[in-house]
């Protein structure tokens, strides 16, 4: 790949994967369908911004609260770590312009009808009925509570970015995974990335994504954590192939819908699961 193409393929990524001014062309979907494989990188890009977010909105809001807390006694280290939690997957959905979040409510909005017609029209309505809104509901409490819950195994900015990076590179790997798995149902964006993927290469997406979180989890630890890192993220895939099956019975194959709410949930799964790598063991 010559360094013009290789530029313009992560500039494409980018664009696609979230709302960076990067100034990617038309065609940015059908590059970012085609190097598929190259997802978990841009994830690790998106962790590391995340990781900033969290690590600079826990610094002012200390300040601040310790400010506050001269006047009125007030739990200074729980409120930033709370706050700072909430604030942080806010700015993941935004960052990502809400098309995966967009994806999870239309999933749940398809889970309140019985026939595969009613639920492919639910997915596509503008509206957002109490299934979908639940669902949502539940699926980033669990990630923002869970995040929350890990901060207190933050004693070193690097530790904050290797829990972040780990999320976002399992949260794009299931979506790779589930690509190469699954099968297309109706024409969408979804069907795009199911045709165009070059699922041969998405292997190296279980190399990238085992090199990033090993490198981080030996760094901030030791490698035995790097193992258990790598086994977090590799433990999203049975339930990508939940997912797969659950899109099959529901819209009769893999849509774009179930890909973003694959992210969705495949982060918060990580989180979860971080909590025994960092704290329990």
């Amino acid at each position: 790949m010559s360094p013009v193409k290789t530029i313009k393929t992560f500039r494409d990524l980018l664009a696609f994967l979230t709302v960076i001014p990067v100034g990617g062309k038309e065609d940015f979907v059908f590059t970012s369908a085609e190097n598929m494989y190259l997802f978990p990188l841009i994830g690790s890009f998106i962790g590391l911004i995340a990781g900033a977010y969290y690590i600079s909105s826990n610094f002012i809001l200390q300040f601040l609260l310790n400010g506050l807390n001269n006047f009125i006694t007030l739990p200074v280290t729980f409120l930033a770590r709370f706050t700072s939690a909430a604030m942080t997957i806010a700015f993941l959905l935004v960052i990502t312009g809400l098309q995966h979040f967009d994806g999870l409510i239309d999933l749940g909005n398809a889970l309140g009808y019985r026939n595969e017609h009613d639920r492919k029209m639910a997915a596509h309505a503008w509206t957002v009925n109490y299934s979908g809104a639940i669902f949502a509901i539940i699926i980033e409490f669990i990630a923002f509570f869970s995040l929350f819950m890990l901060t207190p195994a933050f004693n070193n900015p690097l530790i904050i970015l290797t829990v972040l990076i780990t999320a976002e590179v399992a949260a794009k790997l299931a979506m790779v995974t589930l690509v190469w798995i699954g099968k297309p149902t109706y024409k969408g964006l979804g069907s795009i990335f199911l045709k165009k993927a070059k699922k041969k290469l998405n292997i190296i997406a279980y190399v990238i994504s085992s090199i990033i979180v090993f490198t981080l989890f030996t760094l901030t630890h030791n490698p035995v954590y790097g193992l258990l890192g790598v086994g977090v993220v590799f433990a999203n895939i049975p339930i990508v192939y939940i997912m797969e099956k659950a899109a099959e019975k529901i819209f009769g194959g893999v849509t774009g819908d179930v890909i973003g709410a694959t992210n969705e949930i495949s982060r918060a799964i990580t989180f979860v699961l971080l909590i025994g790598v960092l704290i329990i063991i």
